[in-house]
């Protein structure tokens, strides 16, 4: 329990822009109330939590499993490897699996995530389960019947289920959210994906300039999940996902670590990985390892008003400390060894 007002002072990253100052900040009740100017504060960089946007944590059960095959003998549904796998675990080694990856994401400095949760109903009280009491909130999006009692629908492609129409009208009949798994590995599914004016986009790995104008036109973020693309052999190259092509012409994306399966869900990693792949603005990598915090109705940036959720982090602790730009360094260089308090979701 954080006491109802607490205080944390260093030097901060601000707003949407991250930018930099010593700062006093005051939370009270888990609400930023004040962001005051700040001399001599103690060295510490305090920084927004990471939302990890696109997640498969059931898959925590398989992990690294050894195999071999196309991407849908892996993880189409119903069939898929990763499927059968699911169905034939017990629900309370389900649960066990997920909720240690969630305690993962929570000691790598992430507060939040969403997560695209297979087994129905009762899938998705089951991740419900596993993060009770965890300071990691869940955005649960429904598969095979649990659309309707999670916070939305997390469909595969749309090539992948006959009955799309039906489940999308029945989320949002629901109130809850649409995504999509679209252009993963060919962009044959991004147009009919958004036909449906979904609220979200994982992947467009291999969306063209046409797609990411249109998809940037009607504001919806795309989530990629480099290394997921690259370990399942979807792309070979920094243009695909095409991070730079997204920036280009004014979209927005997120960033997500997908299954579990293969891929750690550790924000730091995927943040590296991003800006040693694909080489974009380490300003827009960490923003986009932060801006998927939306989906929960909150910005998960360092503002007056808004919920708090943060990361203390101590640079001294190893060789941080004689960094000449803090937002690169996060991105590049971070780990959990030098995260001296995580402050999440504080209430």
């Amino acid at each position: 329990m954080q006491p109802a007002e607490y205080v944390v002072t260093g030097r901060a990253l601000l707003g949407k822009e991250l930018t930099e100052e010593d700062v006093c900040i005051t939370i009270t009740g888990g609400i930023i109330r004040s962001i005051e100017p700040c001399s001599g504060t103690p060295d510490r960089w305090i920084v927004p939590a990471f939302f990890n946007a696109h997640t498969h944590l059931g898959d925590t059960v398989a992990m690294d499993l050894p195999a071999r095959g196309s991407l849908a003998e892996l993880i189409k549904p119903p069939g898929g490897l990763k499927h059968r796998i699911l169905a034939a675990t017990p629900d309370a080694e389900l649960v066990r699996g997920m909720r240690s990856s969630i305690m993962t994401m929570i000691a790598t400095g992430t507060a939040g995530f969403a997560d695209f949760r297979e087994g129905g109903a009762a899938g998705v009280a089951a991740l419900r389960e596993a993060a009770a009491g965890l300071d990691c909130r869940p955005v649960i999006l429904g598969r095979e019947g649990g659309e309707q009692v999670s916070d939305g629908a997390g469909i595969s492609s749309v090539h992948d289920v006959a009955n799309a129409e039906e489940v999308v009208r029945e989320a949002r009949a629901a109130g809850g959210l649409v995504a999509f798994h679209a252009g993963e590995k060919n962009p044959d599914d991004i147009d009919e994906a958004l036909a449906f004016e979904p609220d979200l986009l994982v992947h467009c790995t291999h969306a063209t300039d046409a797609h990411l104008r249109q998809i940037a036109d009607m504001d919806i973020p795309i989530v990629v999940c480099p290394r997921s693309n690259w370990l399942l052999g979807v792309t070979a190259s920094p243009a695909h996902p095409p991070i730079a092509r997204i920036l280009e012409l004014g979209g927005r994306f997120f960033l997500g670590t997908d299954n579990v399966m293969f891929v750690q869900p550790n924000m730091l990693q995927e943040m590296a990985f991003a800006a040693t792949v694909y080489r974009a603005p380490p300003v827009e990598i960490l923003r986009a390892a932060i801006a998927g915090a939306a989906l929960t109705g909150r910005s998960g940036f360092l503002e007056e008003g808004q919920e708090a959720s943060i990361l203390m982090i101590d640079p001294k602790r190893h060789n941080l400390s004689f960094t000449r730009d803090i937002r690169a360094t996060i991105v590049k260089r971070l780990d959990s060894s030098s995260i001296e308090q995580n402050v999440l979701n504080i209430r």
